[in-house]
């Protein structure tokens, strides 16, 4: 092994050979496992939150793979038809051409062109994050297959009555000129206003006044909204009011979704602008006006002078004429929320337009019952709460989008208007044939939204509707699958579907457990985001990138100088150094030790730092561990000769039985910790150390069963941390395998150790426990002593019990070497000397003052000392002290906190008596 670790010299050599060996594939032995991954756009590059998700997907799919399972991991992206239409729409831009120039058809050619050439990225860099996904299976929505699938939905679908198309209100953006789902848009408070406007009275008696921070929607105002409680205007109700700057009239309605105690109580109502409003004109039966073209201009359905006016400029000609008129009554500043499109920016809006939708009141209700019966289960498992609360309050689903790329709804119009659903043109040809129409058809142009498509990923990735491709892929072997891992903010939007879907059309759930991850944010918990300079490139950590190559990348391509600007500043700020390269190993390690069960993830560069620290401490241990083997195997043993041995592997056992235990939940964050605290505490600090003795001491015995358990442990602790930390444990192993006799290519498919594998011994283990104890008492008054690490002192032992004094006599040896003390030696109350004291129990561990430690610093490290015991015995109390604690918690842990009190306040006896000793 090298001297140095060096992630990059290591990581793209295995990964390419774990691929090529096709090793990632599923064995089509054991029990099956799959995880299915929510497909990214196929425009995307890999962000923070996918680096996330795929190493908490790899480490199951590793982890179970080396168990024994058939483990698949099943790979695709999405098509994006949004986001993949302004990606080649730009680039024809950038080339002199405009969409325009391109008829239907040329323009999808395009963009297949452009996944061909472009449409891979993320999968390349999905590699460097050590996927072991399979590959060869990989799918894209519009795969031909996939692309079928959709096709059967959509006509079953409609052929059980539950698609249909109407005229609905759905989230407009009139850049885009298409619907767009909810998850694409973005509100954030901005400033606004607030107008009020008075609305006369058609009889000329009075008049009632509105607010609104709309005011150019007034154009298609239909009523004005009061509460039917408010004795104000009930004896107004159903009288008429002349909308100002029109020759229309609007009655006064009543309705409960008015708040009669805010404002003035007087609601405008405008169905085709407004979604509440909407919903109050389906209850009373209101007309529904919209003026707005789908570029949101103002239409001939409002007066003649505000026609064709964006709606921005005819905001500010209604409120000139309103002003103008005295129809304007007050203008004050308000904070609202704006709903803008994630990809274009522009406002959105609320428009009515015909569209495809879903029926969703069945299918929502069986969704829920296969949550509420426990087919499948949320974790952490708040979040069926979100669930039910959407499929509780569900809307039918806006499945259309007036974009070119995508999959074509298969639907075509008579010439009399009426709709034929069909799989083919043919087929669409035969249908209406059969109803007496042979004249020309023309398709529907619209497309279906990409969650239509990504709805049907665990069964149509699977080969579902063709019975071939579903045996060749194997369906039944493989659904459902085993857990999803995704973000919570797609639970309405991905995971309710597919649940509904996948049962509807199979009668299997899609997946048994939902792993809900949270959002990845920046150190000081704000969201990543570009407009924040704060937004972190998982290949950046991974490789590394200098501070002017850091402020190039994130400043190019930005169109406003400011925003460069100050993008420029915050980096200049945060990272003057640039990034470090931390390598894939670290990087994973850092997520899956922030995988809590909490809504918020919280990245610092500094535990990144820590896991780079982690794997090379790993490194270097294991080149040390490899020095003292020699040359050739290391002969087995038929059991451990020495204590230390018998430890580590009892510690081992322990850390192994943990880790599946936590694993088994879902808490990566503390199988994370037991394998950190092992590897770095146990087997580095320790294991390694209390080895020596043995290794250079003259029983040969003893050195033998030590090199041994040295390898042993190695190899099992490379094969336990390989999920989280792929790379670096591959390369140690391969140098580990020949010391041991193991055969095998890779540790990917070597067995994952289980702690009932492994022998522990309780005795060894306390036993060792108590030497660790000496041991650190003897540094610590080194460390606060200042006395030099290399010098030999004496070392004195008071008190205590006859397990102390046996214990001491049998690790004497070790104690003297590993302590760089004198043989311990044993001393009674008129003996003792003026001495620095370490407590363990009832034990004290003395080191002479004289020559070596004035007795003013050994009195304020007491002191110092006491002060810390205290802290620990005040926290025990405080359990102990609360009831809900002493009545819920297991006895054993009680007894644990009680037990505690008694060696804390043991240990502060003890150093106040060594206190009064030194004057």
């Amino acid at each position: 092994m090298d001297k140095s670790f060096e992630p990059s010299q290591i990581e793209s050599t295995w990964y390419s050979r774990w691929e090529s060996n096709g090793y990632f594939k599923p064995s089509g032995k054991g029990t099956p496992y799959t995880i299915m991954l929510p497909p990214p756009n196929v425009t995307g590059t890999l962000h923070m939150g996918h680096a996330f998700q795929h190493t908490i997907i790899d480490t199951l799919i590793r982890y179970h793979r080396m168990r024994g399972f058939d483990t698949l991991w099943q790979l695709g992206t999405d098509h994006a038809g949004i986001a993949t239409e302004m990606v080649v729409t730009r680039q024809l831009n950038a080339e002199g051409k405009q969409r325009s120039d391109f008829d239907r058809e040329a323009f999808i050619d395009r963009v297949w062109t452009w996944k061909a050439e472009s449409g891979d990225t993320i999968g390349r860099q999905m590699r460097r994050m050590g996927v072991s996904g399979d590959w060869t299976r990989e799918r894209f929505t519009m795969d031909e297959g996939l692309s079928q699938a959709v096709v059967e939905t959509f006509v079953r679908l409609s052929e059980e009555g539950l698609i249909y198309r109407g005229q609905k209100l759905v989230n407009w953006d009139p850049v885009l000129k298409t619907a767009i789902s909810d998850l694409e848009v973005v509100s954030e408070e901005e400033d606004g206003s607030l107008w009020s406007i008075r609305y006369p009275l058609a009889d000329g008696s009075g008049e009632l006044v509105v607010a609104t921070t709309r005011p150019e929607t007034m154009l298609g105002d239909v009523a004005v909204a009061v509460h039917p409680e408010d004795e104000r205007y009930a004896h107004l109700v159903g009288h008429m009011l002349k909308l100002p700057l029109s020759d229309r009239e609007i009655p006064i309605i009543a309705d409960d979704y008015v708040e009669k105690d805010f404002g003035t109580g007087c609601v405008k109502i405008t169905p085709a602008h407004d979604f509440n409003d909407y919903a109050i004109g389906q209850r009373h039966n209101l007309p529904m006006i919209n003026i707005f073209t789908d570029e949101a201009k103002i239409n001939d359905n409002a007066p003649e002078k505000y026609r064709g006016l964006d709606r921005y400029v005819a905001r500010k000609a209604v409120l000139a004429d309103l002003e103008e008129q005295t129809f304007l009554v007050e203008t004050k500043k308000h904070k609202l929320q704006v709903p803008r499109g994630d990809r274009t920016g522009q406002v959105i809006e609320p428009f009515l337009t015909w569209q495809w939708f879903v029926r969703m009141d069945t299918l929502a209700a069986r969704g829920l019952e296969i949550v509420e019966q426990g087919h499948v289960k949320f974790v952490p498992e708040n979040w069926i709460n979100t669930y039910r609360h959407w499929l509780g309050n569900i809307q039918d689903w806006c499945i259309s989008r007036q974009l070119t790329w995508g999959h074509r709804i298969p639907a075509w119009y008579t010439d009399a208007g009426d709709i034929v659903v069909a799989r083919t043109d043919d087929e669409a040809r035969e249908r209406a044939a059969a109803n007496g129409y042979t004249g020309a058809l023309r398709r529907d142009d619209d497309v279906l939204e990409t969650w239509f498509s990504s709805a049907l990923w665990s069964h149509s990735t699977l080969g579902w509707p063709d019975a071939d491709a579903q045996k060749a892929l194997g369906f039944d072997r493989y659904l459902p699958t085993d857990v999803l891992v995704t973000g919570f903010d797609i639970i309405f939007f991905w995971v309710a579907r597919m649940i509904m879907m996948t049962d509807h059309f199979t009668g299997e759930v899609p997946f048994r457990d939902v792993y809900v991850t949270g959002l990845v944010r920046d150190k000081d918990g704000q969201k990543m985001s570009k407009s924040k300079g704060n937004v972190l490139d998982p290949l950046d950590l991974i490789d590394g990138i200098t501070l002017d190559e850091l402020v190039d990348k994130r400043t190019r391509g930005l169109m406003q100088p400011k925003m460069a600007e100050k993008i420029e500043k915050a980096t200049r700020k945060e990272f003057p150094d640039g990034i470090p390269a931390f390598g894939a190993d670290a990087l994973r390690f850092t997520f899956a030790s922030l995988a809590t069960h909490g809504r918020d993830i919280k990245f610092d560069l500094e535990r990144a730092a820590g896991y780079k620290a982690f794997c090379n401490k790993l490194w270097n241990a294991s080149r040390f561990v490899l020095m003292n083997l020699g040359e050739g195997a290391v002969a087995p043993v038929a059991s451990p000769a020495t204590e230390a041995e018998r430890w580590i592997l009892t510690r081992l056992r322990n850390t192994l039985g943990e880790v599946k235990n936590q694993l088994d939940i879902y808490r990566f964050d503390l199988a994370a910790q037991a394998l950190y605290e092992f590897t770095w505490n146990d087997f580095c600090d320790w294991f390694l150390e209390l080895s020596k003795p043995a290794l250079g001491g003259d029983d040969a015995a003893a050195a033998a069963s030590t090199r041994h358990t040295l390898a042993v442990v190695l190899e099992t602790l490379l094969r336990a941390l390989h999920p989280m930390t792929p790379f670096v444990t591959e390369e140690i192993w391969q140098n580990v395998r020949p010391v041991l006799g193991i055969e095998g290519d890779t540790i990917m498919l070597r067995p994952y150790p289980e702690a009932t594998d492994i022998a522990g011994d309780n005795a060894a283990e306390a036993e060792v426990e108590w030497v660790k104890s000496v041991l650190t008492g003897v540094r610590r008054i080194r460390s606060e002593m200042n006395i030099s690490p290399g010098k030999t002192i004496p070392l004195l032992l008071a008190d205590g019990t006859d397990t102390d004094r046996a214990r001491a006599a049998k690790f004497a040896a070790q104690i003297a070497f590993l302590g760089r003390v004198e043989t311990p030696t044993w001393i009674e109350g008129s003996d003792e000397p003026a001495a620095a004291v370490a407590v363990v129990g009832t034990l004290r561990v003395l080191i002479p003052l004289a020559g070596l430690i004035d007795a003013d610093a050994e009195k304020a490290r007491l002191a110092k000392e006491i002060a810390r015991v205290e802290g620990e015995v005040r926290k025990c109390e405080a359990k102990l002290g609360n009831a809900n604690f002493v009545a819920n918690a297991p006895a054993e842990v009680v007894a644990q906190e009680r037990q505690r009190i008694a060696d804390w306040n043991a240990q502060a006896h003890a150093m106040r008596e060594q206190a009064q000793r030194l004057g």
